[in-house]
């Protein structure tokens, strides 16, 4: 019980901080640029908007590990 209760806690985490990372993107599109003074895109875009749905990729595939451990912990806890 204790491993899926730490594996539900980093899945949720890491779903959280992946979401987050997504917002930043979008929200602020230049973050990459001002915090290295690199242009990894030239200027397109293209980069950040890879970064958006890579981590709207990343936030869903962690948000459902999170809830499949969710599931295993209440069913486990009912099953005792």
């Amino acid at each position: 019980m204790q491993v899926s209760r730490r594996r539900f806690w980093i899945a949720t985490v890491l779903a959280a901080a992946s979401a987050l990372l997504g917002l930043l993107t979008l929200v602020w599109q230049t973050w990459i640029e001002g915090a290295s003074g690199l242009e990894p895109d030239g200027g397109s875009g293209e980069l950040e908007w890879l970064i958006v749905a890579g981590c709207a990729v990343a936030s869903l595939a962690f948000s459902g590990l999170a809830r499949r451990e969710w599931v295993r912990m209440r069913t486990v806890g009912v099953a005792r």
